[in-house]
């Protein structure tokens, strides 16, 4: 991986495509009748629950595992759609959740599952529960010998549908003949049952390349897919999915003698050169890797030396013959054997599933496929920043936090689509809104027969972007509809197609920002009449509020019989007049705005009908008024 595509103190790395091999491989020992669920609780043991799930999925999971009903709801918010269980036992207060998300539930108390019930049966739902059998772990689960009268009991309550039964075994990494044991209570257990359920489990990733739990139909695959196998055991192929990195921040040289660190743990036996790792325990480096652990930096094993602080490390550079501030550290993964998570645990009696989950509390971790970075999650352990989320994972918030508040999908995905989404998607566009915006238009007699002079004054205040802008007019409005998304036209007329479109037929009279009266020059593009509006004065006014007037004449139909002013952009404090001739008896005003307020304030007197809303209230794209005459 590039370090210039990455500028943080520390980061971890996750390759979904060392994932995917991984998966691949163990697929391989599955039976043609087996399936696996992939388990991801604990974000993926620090992977990235979601971005696991979706390769997971594309590899054939049928089912996520996870520890509560907390993570699997964040993964339904993430969008995933397929089956999840939760592999703990969960709590009664969580049982809202449950039913909400559509998750399925192990069940290993008939009180709980009671309750389960009754809300399954007021909220109509049928539940999905797994129950599991204590076969020899003696941790959660029913014991083997009162699964049987559970069973029966379960099978009465009438919102429960029981999808599966499962176990666990204790040592199917070094046991075999426990295992076995296991495996033979489980099986007793399940040839008993009435009827079999969709889906048996017991075997994990060390029982399938141990070749146990044959007759399961569904396999459950966790810590091996992430790359880890047991040391001493039969070499896979499978490959580090995480890599934890850091830089050198800091080069020192200690004379013989000297100690390093709290405590004085390790003292120098010749003078060295040592540099500073800005990462500690805090990060998730594990504190039991002091004067144990290995980084590599620049191609060669340096050793961890004196005690792991709770922000730094230091290590020794002896062996490098030139380091430099900024060389990148590999603490974790990788492609060393010394850096694997199996071997850094197994110097001190750890846990490879610890070390994983804790690694990076302070990093950001990014994401790679064929060796591109494709995205990058925030730090877990912070609130929410807006800046640490890529563009379509931030617009993804938004939406679900429109849907959230206001306790609808429908609704939220509406206001997101029509009235938020393009102001987010345009990233390369500076989103501002108009103030104060005042549209004034006149109808007049005219002496070409069916149509009336059409005057219009427009005035808004707004930053200014660019150096010009657009007016345009077209004969389609299919033509005119192309130019709602272009930031640099501030207005669109729609043009009667009986006119040829030319500067006599549309006039633009006046173009002016604040003080300066513009030029204009006329181009026709895509069947649309293009007014390119400038000033060399302009680009000093870049990046400034200043005030627009832009004013047009033309002719309008009479035969049309209405008129239409829409808001295109965001838009706060709006004032539109019309004012008509005595030859139009009378005209209906019809708004339709998304705001605050959807019903402005409507005033007629004298051939002029006003619609206005108060200057600081803000008006949605896709708002408008109708003036039927």
């Amino acid at each position: 991986m590039i370090k210039k595509n990455i500028c943080d103190r520390s980061w971890v790395e996750i390759d979904l495509s060392a994932f995917r091999k991984n998966l691949s491989i163990l697929k391989s020992y599955l039976e043609p009748h087996q399936q696996f669920m992939m388990i991801v609780k604990a974000d993926a043991y620090g992977h990235g629950a979601i971005e696991i799930s979706k390769i997971a999925s594309e590899e054939g999971a049928v089912y996520f595992g996870v520890a509560n009903p907390e993570e699997g709801r964040l993964l339904r918010l993430q969008g995933c759609k397929s089956p999840i269980l939760i592999l703990s036992p969960c709590l009664t207060s969580e049982i809202n959740v449950i039913l909400d998300n559509d998750l399925a539930v192990n069940v290993t108390s008939l009180n709980f599952a009671k309750a389960l019930n009754k809300a399954a049966v007021v909220k109509d739902k049928q539940a999905i529960i797994h129950l599991k059998v204590d076969t020899g772990m003696h941790r959660s689960g029913i014991l083997d010998s009162e699964f049987s009268d559970f069973y029966s009991q379960i099978q009465k309550l009438s919102n429960l549908n029981i999808e599966g039964v499962f176990s666990h075994f204790a040592s199917a990494d070094d046991d075999i003949e426990f295992s076995n044991q296991q495996e033979e209570r489980f099986w007793k257990v399940i040839d008993q049952l009435p009827e079999r359920p969709k889906y048996i489990h017991i075997d994990n990733s060390h029982a399938l390349i141990n070749k146990l739990g044959k007759r399961s139909n569904l396999v459950r695959l966790g810590i091996m897919a992430y790359g880890i196998q047991i040391p001493l055991q039969e070499d896979l192929g499978l490959q580090p999915v995480m890599t934890f990195k850091t830089t050198l921040s800091q080069i020192k040289h200690i004379s013989k003698g000297e100690s390093i660190g709290y405590n004085r743990s390790w003292i120098a036996d010749k003078d060295c050169v040592y540099g500073i790792l800005p990462i500690g325990y805090a990060d998730g480096y594990d504190f039991m890797l002091s004067n144990n652990g290995v980084v590599w930096l620049d191609n060669v094993l340096c050793k961890v030396i004196g005690r792991i602080s709770m922000d730094m490390i230091c290590i020794d550079l002896s062996d490098i013959d030139k380091p430099k501030i900024g060389d990148v550290a590999t603490l974790l993964g990788g492609s060393r054997l010394e850096t694997r998570a199996e071997n850094l645990v197994a110097k001190y009696g750890g846990n490879s599933y610890e070390l994983l989950c804790q690694v990076g509390r302070r990093a950001k971790s990014y994401f790679f496929q064929n060796g591109k970075l494709i995205h990058s999650i925030p730090l877990l352990r912070r609130d929410f920043v807006p800046d640490d989320f890529p563009d379509s994972k931030l617009n993804k918030i938004i939406e679900s936090a429109i849907a959230q508040r206001l306790q609808s999908i429908e609704i939220g995905e509406i206001i997101y689509r029509e009235m938020l989404r393009d102001f987010f998607y345009y990233k390369d566009r500076d989103i501002h809104y108009r103030h104060n915006f005042h549209h004034k238009i006149v109808f007049s007699s005219s002496l070409i027969a069916g149509y009336y002079n059409a005057s219009t004054l427009l005035n808004f205040d707004k930053v200014l972007s660019n150096d010009y802008f657009l007016v345009v007019c077209a004969s389609s409005d299919e033509v005119l509809r192309r130019y709602f998304k272009n930031g640099d036209v501030e207005y669109r007329w729609l043009m009667d197609d009986s006119f040829k479109l030319d500067n006599e037929s549309f006039i633009v009279c006046l173009v002016q920002v604040d003080e300066l009266i513009l030029e204009t020059s006329i181009k026709h593009i895509n069947d649309c009449l293009e007014i390119k509006c400038s000033h060399p004065k302009l680009r000093g006014k870049i990046g400034k509020k200043v005030h627009f007037t832009i004013n047009t004449q033309t002719l309008y139909p009479t035969s049309a019989h209405q008129f239409s002013v829409f808001i295109t952009e965001l838009t706060r404090g709006v004032d539109i007049t019309f004012q008509y001739p005595q030859e139009i008896k009378e005209v209906d005003c019809v708004p339709f705005f998304s705001g605050q307020d959807k019903d402005p304030l409507i005033t007629q007197n004298n051939r002029e009908i006003r619609v206005s809303t108060e200057l600081n209230e803000w008006i949605f794209p896709i708002s408008g008024v109708v003036f039927a005459y």
